[in-house]
């Protein structure tokens, strides 16, 4: 008979296999933006996209490796709100959380409707709707059976992209360079990098505006840190998950983008009217290239909604935890699960979903709006927790310190300074100013909430700062 997984002193199971961890790392810099969002991209900075995703990936690499040294300390479901929470004061803590689990319930709602789209085009007996609440229902259940349902249905959707993805950039590489039997295309080799009025066909400038398009595709990379708390060895996972980064990045993100723009011109008409990979796919001869890419979309789309209720349920466990959620949040079920923060995520989501059937182009606009700069303040708040929390890992723990941040503190205030120019230049671009100010705004309103809710309710609550503080004393 097999073990039973760990309990730890907050109640989780730790039932995440490193099998589960591993794919959870590698599939969370995947999101279904990769696949129908690179066209955009390509469209406004030509083949200088490839520019645009090296230095957001940069970024991305940076703020993981921060995160990597904190989690790796103290693997916990909270991460990085838990750390600002300790670092910056629980003001801070409080506000990144909610921003964060408000962020992901938004998400739920875009994934859904995403995928239902794909399901009634296959299905069209069943109405979008039915099949928005399907999927959700299912996902919901995998997730309050166990967390090693959750890293089960993760740990396939996230090998279905990346043999998906890898497949792409072997084959699509082969046909680069006329090496691939059959194929229709018959390949220029790099020409295609600047045949077409050069590298940086729109200027130096459409490499800022392709950051811009590009950015919030690599959201998610920092879920394996929250998922470390429920693992085997989180130490270990944090560790391997901080360091395979960049090749996950510059493999998955560069590669693919890579062989799109050299095997086709980036001003095809194809690439904008199929998007980018079955532009691709259909260049070289691949048959019934659409429904093969709606396969793979709808994959990514299923693993970032398991994704997101996960987060998000977890978000809300921590905060509940330390007495920012309700109590009912931090409660778990015999079999560890946080059952409460998993219903009221998806109740949420739900919610939203209505609105976006309801009230497209209002409500839910409003909503998509006010939580689109979100990713931006969580890397923003990771970079300024983790230099506060630098010291006190030294002083407190400094054998924890497993993962150290390059070039401390000079690169974190690098990154401070890259995240912060990216928002400055989405005040110049139209949709970008409207999430920006939207997204500030929310932001705004719960920094005031948990202000005037520190000054109202005075010292944390004894048991949530004894629960915090054992959280950051146990050894993974």
């Amino acid at each position: 008979m097999s073990a039973q997984p760990a309990t730890s002193q907050d109640g989780l199971k730790a039932g995440l296999k490193n099998r589960h961890l591993s794919m959870i790392a590698i599939g969370g810099v995947i999101g279904a933006g990769l696949f129908v969002g690179s066209s955009a991209g390509i469209a406004k900075a030509g083949p200088g996209i490839l520019v645009s995703y090296a230095l957001v990936g940069l970024m991305v690499v940076l703020v993981m490796r921060m995160l990597g040294e904190m989690a790796a300390a103290n693997p916990t479901s909270g991460s990085f709100s838990a750390y600002a929470d300790r670092a910056l004061g629980r003001w801070a803590g409080f506000s990144i959380g909610w921003l964060y689990w408000f962020f992901w319930v938004v998400v739920l709602a875009v994934e859904a409707t995403a995928g239902a789209k794909i399901l009634e085009g296959w299905w069209p007996a069943v109405p979008q709707w039915g099949w928005a609440l399907i999927v959700m229902v299912v996902l919901t259940a995998a997730n309050l059976v166990s967390v090693s349902s959750y890293g089960e249905f993760e740990f396939w959707f996230a090998g279905i992209k990346v043999v998906a993805i890898a497949a792409f950039i072997v084959i699509g590489g082969l046909a680069v360079f006329g090496l691939l039997p059959g194929s229709k295309n018959e390949g220029a080799g790099l020409a295609h990098l600047t045949d077409h009025s050069g590298f940086l066909p729109n200027g130096p400038g459409a490499i800022l505006t392709g950051v811009l398009l590009v950015v919030f595709s690599f959201m998610g990379s920092e879920i394996v840190t929250l998922a470390a708390g429920e693992s085997e060895d989180p130490e270990r996972a944090v560790s391997k998950a901080t360091n395979s980064v960049i090749w996950r990045i510059a493999v998955f993100y560069l590669g693919s983008i890579f062989v799109v723009v050299t095997l086709l011109p980036w001003d095809s008409k194809s690439i904008a009217k199929n998007g980018s990979y079955v532009a691709a796919l259909d260049s070289i001869g691949i048959p019934h290239a659409g429904q093969v890419m709606n396969v793979i979309v709808l994959t990514a789309v299923l693993s970032c909604l398991n994704s997101g209720l996960y987060t998000a349920s977890r978000m809300a466990f921590s905060l509940g935890q330390r007495g920012d959620a309700p109590a009912a949040f931090a409660r778990t079920t015999a079999r560890g699960v946080p059952q409460a923060a998993i219903l009221g995520s998806v109740v949420f989501g739900f919610i939203a979903v209505w609105f976006n059937y309801q009230w497209p182009d209002t409500v839910f606009d409003f909503l998509l709006n006010s939580s689109g700069a979100v990713a931006l303040f969580v890397w923003l708040v990771i970079c300024f927790t983790q230099l506060r929390m630098r010291g006190i890992i030294l002083r407190e723990n400094p054998d924890k310190l497993v993962v150290r941040m390059w070039g401390f503190p000079y690169l974190t205030w690098a990154t401070i300074g890259m995240i912060s120019f990216v928002l400055v230049y989405m005040l110049t671009d139209k949709d970008g100013r409207e999430q920006v100010l939207l997204s500030t705004a929310a932001a705004a309103l719960v920094v005031v909430i948990a202000l005037v809710r520190d000054k109202v309710a005075g010292p944390k609550p004894v048991a949530a700062e004894t629960s915090s503080k054992e959280s950051e004393s146990v050894a993974p």
